[in-house]
């Protein structure tokens, strides 16, 4: 990109290009048209991480090439929700590539220099909810937050959870993520005092409605400080987490 303004700057000072039409291009720079996609290259600059990629939806060849992009742009990427024909895709082109099948996210970072800030630590409730656990884990991660992942902690046996008690105060945001009746939220909230971000997920018979039941259960919540994402949500459940924790972070440093 600043190639792209430096040849701008050049073709106005030897008279080839008129400055209006040089603004003009100047307001398109931000974005790279890939043709079916319009990356915005300057979201990590506004924002501190860059485009995420929702794979699903996508063609294999489509999020290839928006991974491409914003390797060469950021020298890293992050695609969520990934069908195993692009994670074959991914794989085949970038070798390097760390995939993840349980969550169904790929990563590729190839930055030199990592500064992480803060400590978001995600719990899950059962086995069962491990691919949302994992989901917000990695992009908690990804986003630049020191991050680590408690299975199996949900509310059936209680004591699974309080054994880990120092861990959930030395954290500077957590994400809480169970699915059927959505319990564990409002008890762990109700033994810290740093912000808990809890997550519905599908988990659970026919009642649980496809984790509407516990979705309603923590937005419902008697515990103070529990703020809640969509069904299924670690995405958004780990980015918000960690821009808490790089806000908030000190007393896990």
């Amino acid at each position: 990109m600043i190639q792209d303004v430096q040849s701008l700057f050049e073709a106005v000072q030897r008279g080839e290009l008129p400055a209006e039409a040089a603004f003009a291009r100047l307001s398109g720079l931000p974005v790279r048209d890939l043709g079916h996609t319009r990356l915005d290259v300057e979201r990590e600059a506004r924002c501190g991480v860059p485009e995420i990629v929702f794979a699903a939806g996508k063609t294999p060849q489509q999020t290839v090439e928006i991974a491409r992009a914003l390797l060469d742009e950021h020298g890293r990427f992050l695609a969520t929700r990934v069908p195993d024909a692009t994670a074959a895709a991914l794989v085949d082109a970038f070798p390097a590539l760390d995939w993840h099948e349980r969550a169904r996210c790929a990563l590729l970072d190839r930055r030199r220099r990592r500064v992480e800030r803060g400590r978001v630590l995600v719990l899950g409730a059962g086995t069962s909810d491990e691919p949302v656990a994992d989901e917000a884990a990695i992009t908690a991660r990804f986003v630049g937050a020191r991050t680590e992942l408690l299975r199996d902690v949900g509310v059936a046996g209680l004591h699974r959870l309080l054994a880990h008690q120092d861990d959930l105060r030395a954290s500077d945001a957590l994400v809480v993520v169970a699915g059927m009746e959505g319990a564990l939220p409002s008890v762990v909230a109700g033994l810290v005092d740093v912000p808990v971000v809890a997550v519905p997920t599908s988990v659970g018979y026919g009642a649980s409605f496809g984790g509407l039941a516990a979705l309603l259960a923590m937005l419902n919540s008697c515990a103070a400080g529990v703020t809640v994402v969509n069904i299924d949500n670690g995405f958004g459940a780990g980015f918000a987490a960690a821009r808490i924790a790089a806000r908030t972070g000190g007393r896990a440093e």
